[in-house]
C-alpha cells in the first residue's frame, strides 16, 4: 500500500504519532487490535524497513502508529522524526496480527515498559473490554504517557520498575486472568520469570517484541541455493545484509517473533537471538531466524 502521512502530532521530545492514511480515499484492510505495519522508510544509502503497531481501532479511518526516536537509530525512527513531514508517501505493507489479546481471557493483565505501550494502546478501543494496565516509563515521559492513556482506576504509571510489583500483581489476579507483556527485553524477561516461578500456565502468558537485531562480530553468509556470498556487518541484520544486497526474503515482524523469515543452516553455527524457535531447535542449529539471529562461526551456509 501507499500511505500519506497525514498527521503528526508531537507527545514529548522522542515520542511522536503519525497518522496514515491511504492516497485513493478508499478504506484500509481492517486491522485488529494487536496488529503491525511494516513501513518502507528511504534512507541515504538504503531502504529501511521498520515494524510499528497499529495504536488505532479496528475500524478507524486511519493507521495511528507511535514512535519514538532511538538514540542509536540506523535509519527509520531517526527519520520519522527528523525529516518526514504531512504529505509524505510512505510503501507500508498490509497489517499483520501476532498479538491479538485472547478471547478466552475474561479479564487482562497488561504490563508494559517504555514504547512498549503501542499494541495495548489498541485493545484499549476494544469494547467492553476488562484490563489491569501498568505502565513503566521514564520521568521525563510521565506527562506525555498520561496524555496518552485513559485516566482511571484500571491505569497505573510507574516511574521506576522499583514501585511495580510485578509478583504481587501475578499472585493477586483471578483465575480467568490473561497475561500480556510488551516492552525492552530485560523487562519482559523480567515478568515472564516471576510469571513462571508463581505457576502461570504458559496459556495465559503472551508477550510481543520487536526488539530488533542484535549487534556482534560480523560474519560471511553463503546463499546455496542463489550461489551468493553476503558479508553481515558488526550493526546489520541477516534480513537487512541480504535485502541491501536486492534480494526479498519473507518477513513480517522483524522482532524474531512471527517464524516468517526462517531459514534452514545447511553449514555454521547460528547464534539465537529469536522467540519463536523452541530449545530444542536452537540446540539443534538447523534453523535461523534472520531478522535478530546471528553467528557463532565465521560463516553460515542457508539454504535459500
Amino acid at each position: 500500500m501507499r500511505l500519506k502521512i497525514s498527521g503528526i502530532e508531537a507527545f514529548s521530545p522522542g515520542i511522536r504519532k503519525f497518522t496514515l492514511t491511504p492516497l485513493d480515499g478508499n478504506s484500509l484492510p481492517c486491522a485488529g487490535a494487536g496488529s503491525h505495519i511494516l513501513l518502507d522508510i528511504p534512507g541515504p544509502e538504503r531502504v529501511w524497513k521498520n515494524a510499528y503497531s497499529i495504536t488505532s481501532a479496528a475500524n478507524a479511518p486511519a493507521y495511528e502508529i507511535m514512535v519514538r526516536r532511538v538514540e542509536k537509530s540506523r535509519g527509520g525512527s531517526a527519520w520519522l522524526h527528523d525529516h518526514a513531514k504531512l504529505g509524505d508517501v510512505l510503501d507500508v505493507q498490509p497489517p499483520q496480527n501476532l498479538f491479538a489479546p485472547s478471547h478466552l481471557a475474561k479479564r487482562h493483565l497488561l504490563l508494559s515498559a517504555g514504547i512498549g505501550i503501542t499494541p495495548f494502546l489498541s485493545y484499549l478501543k476494544l469494547p467492553d473490554f476488562k484490563y489491569e494496565l501498568h505502565h513503566c516509563c521514564k520521568l521525563e515521559d510521565e506527562a506525555a504517557f498520561r496524555s496518552i492513556l485513559p485516566a482511571g482506576p484500571s491505569v497505573t504509571l510507574h516511574t521506576s520498575r522499583s514501585t511495580l510489583d510485578v509478583e504481587h500483581l501475578l499472585k493477586s489476579q483471578s483465575i480467568g486472568t490473561h497475561l500480556s507483556v510488551c516492552g525492552p527485553e530485560s523487562f519482559m524477561d523480567m515478568v515472564l520469570a516471576i510469571a513462571a516461578r508463581t505457576g502461570w500456565p504458559a496459556h495465559k502468558v503472551h508477550k510481543e517484541s520487536f526488539g530488533g537485531a542484535t549487534g556482534g562480530d560480523g560474519f560471511t553468509v553463503y546463499l546455496k541455493r542463489s550461489d551468493m556470498t553476503i558479508e553481515v556487518g558488526p550493526q546489520e541484520s541477516v534480513l537487512e545484509a541480504m535485502e541491501a544486497a536486492g534480494l526479498n526474503p519473507p518477513c513480517w515482524c522483524r522482532g524474531g517473533a512471527c517464524g516468517e523469515c526462517k531459514i534452514d543452516v545447511l553449514d555454521g553455527v547460528p547464534l539465537h537471538h529469536d522467540h519463536y524457535l523452541s530449545d530444542a531447535e536452537k540446540a539443534s542449529n538447523r534453523a535461523i531466524m534472520i531478522c535478530v539471529s546471528r553467528a557463532k562461526t565465521p560463516e553460515l551456509v542457508l539454504d535459500f
